[in-house]
Formats: C-alpha cells, sequence, structure tokens
C-alpha cells in the first residue's frame, strides 16, 4: 500500500488524466454487467427455502414455557394461602435448629478457649452447689420448690391438675 501511494505521489497530472481515461471504459463494462430484473424480484438473492419447521419446534417449547411462567404468582400465591399454617411452622422448626446449631457453635467456639472452659465448670458446679442448699436440703424447702413447680405447670398446661 505504501509503494501505490509513493508512485501516486510522484507522477505528473497528464499521466493521471490518461489512468482516468483509460479506468472509464472498464467502470462502464462493468456497470453494463449488472442484469436487474424487476420482473422477478428477489433474482439477485439465493433463494433459500423458508424454515418454519424451526420456528414450530421453538414455538412449542417456549409457548407451555411462557404460559407456565405468566401463571407462576398464581400458582405461589396459592400455595401460601393453602399451605399458611404448616410452611410457618416448617419455617418455626427450621430457624429453631439452625439457632440451636448457631449457640452450640458459639459455645464449642468458646469452650476452646483455654481459660474459660474450667471457670465455666466452676461456675456450674457452684450453681448446682446452690441450688442443693437452697431447695433440696430441707423439707420446707423442697415442699416450696414443689409449689412453684406447679404453679408453673398449671401455667403452661392451663389446667391446676395436682399428681
Amino acid at each position: 500500500m505504501e509503494t501505490n501511494l509513493q508512485q501516486s505521489e510522484y507522477t505528473d497530472s497528464a499521466s493521471q488524466e490518461a489512468t482516468t481515461t483509460e479506468a472509464q471504459p472498464y467502470k462502464e463494462a462493468q456497470e453494463l454487467k449488472v442484469d436487474v430484473s424487476v420482473d422477478q424480484p428477489g433474482a439477485l438473492t439465493i433463494n433459500t427455502p423458508p424454515a418454519p419447521s424451526t420456528d414450530q419446534v421453538w414455538q412449542e417449547w417456549v409457548q407451555p414455557v411462557t404460559d407456565f411462567l405468566s401463571k407462576l404468582p398464581d400458582y405461589v400465591g396459592g400455595f401460601f394461602s393453602s399451605y399458611q399454617q404448616p410452611l410457618i411452622t416448617l419455617a418455626l422448626l427450621f430457624s429453631g435448629v439452625i439457632t440451636v446449631k448457631v449457640t452450640l457453635a458459639v459455645l464449642d467456639a468458646i469452650n476452646d478457649i483455654p481459660l474459660l472452659s474450667p471457670m465455666f465448670e466452676i461456675v456450674g458446679i457452684g450453681y448446682t452447689a446452690w441450688f442443693v442448699y437452697r431447695y433440696l436440703l430441707k423439707v420446707e424447702t423442697r415442699k416450696e420448690l414443689s409449689s412453684q413447680f406447679q404453679s408453673l405447670k398449671g401455667e403452661v398446661i392451663g389446667s391446676d391438675s395436682k399428681s
């Protein structure tokens, strides 16, 4: 390409006129070779058979999917309205299990700290000793604990049944 540019830079105007006059018949010959027929539309293009079979295959797959997706909010709304109570129960159970697992993981992580594990054991032993001393050694305190337990049982269950 650079050689063409260099060559055109060094030619004089007389030779340019000669080359343009020589190129004109060549261009006219190319223009005359083009045959446009208006009687047959699309004669210059390659005739390809239409492909309705692929469109039909896609429509067979796309139509049910679009129908389902358009009705999906109604399906989901109906499902949640009819199964609201069991779904709430499952969600509460699932969240309870997750809460227990997270709590156990946190306690395990705290238990891995070197001085905290023995300290928690000492606190547990101390609380157990206090409970035994406060409620289980004397007869009066055992009766007090039993009455508190029965009242709590009545509040939770809803009846004051003595067993």
